[in-house]
């Protein structure tokens, strides 16, 4: 049986799921996801903002589960476009969206807008909930970098293949997961946590 506390990320996206968990690793929480939990909450994304959404998915799922629920949401936005996609990146494209129709439909709104002008900058906000569905922690986090014309490299998910990291003249799709876990907006979101993630299983409450 494993003594350690146990942490449920609030995600179905199972490669979301497996670098929020690499990120938490130091902590040595005992982490499980949505698809250990059958009687998981199917819950909406009808906030405004990231924050409201993270806060859904942590307070909703927390209170069904009776579980300390780690409720995250992130996505692109992209400055010549208003801050499109923004919160509905991940069905950017419609019903039924995947990584490679949400990236083509990017491209497609995009068009000929020139490479300096297509500045963006991912955005993650994570939201810890108590298993009575109180908030006790919230962290958010950026990470800037612009949109390429074409695809390159098939590490991550999502955006990835698109982002390009100015300084480091790859996507995250060529920068690979290492790279990604420095210096992502999850990671740095994630890091902003920890923090309090220890505070909170120092004093006691979190068991």
């Amino acid at each position: 049986m494993n003594d350690r506390p146990c942490l449920v990320l609030g995600t179905n996206n199972r490669k979301k799921g497996a670098e929020l968990a690499e990120l938490l690793s130091p902590i040595g929480l005992q982490v499980a996801t949505l698809a250990d939990f059958p009687k998981a909450a199917d819950v909406e994304e009808t906030g405004a903002t990231f924050a409201e959404n993270a806060a859904l998915k942590a307070t909703q799922q927390a209170k069904r589960l009776g579980q300390w629920v780690l409720g995250e949401d992130s996505g692109l936005a992209v400055d010549a476009m208003g801050g499109e996609p923004g919160i509905f990146s991940a069905r950017y494209s419609g019903p039924g969206a995947t990584d490679e129709s949400n990236n083509a439909h990017l491209l497609t709104q995009l068009g000929a807008i020139p490479l300096e002008r297509r500045t963006a900058h991912y955005v993650c906000h994570m939201t810890l909930a108590d298993p009575a569905g109180t908030i006790v922690a919230e962290s958010e986090a950026e990470c800037r970098g612009r949109i390429l014309f074409e695809q390159r490299g098939t590490n991550g998910f999502g955006y990835d293949p698109l982002f390009e990291l100015v300084e480091y003249h790859r996507t995250f799709g060529e920068l690979g997961a290492v790279v990604k876990a420095c210096l992502s907006h999850r990671a740095r979101a994630a890091r902003q946590l920890i923090p309090q993630l220890v505070r909170l299983l120092d004093s006691g409450v979190w068991t």
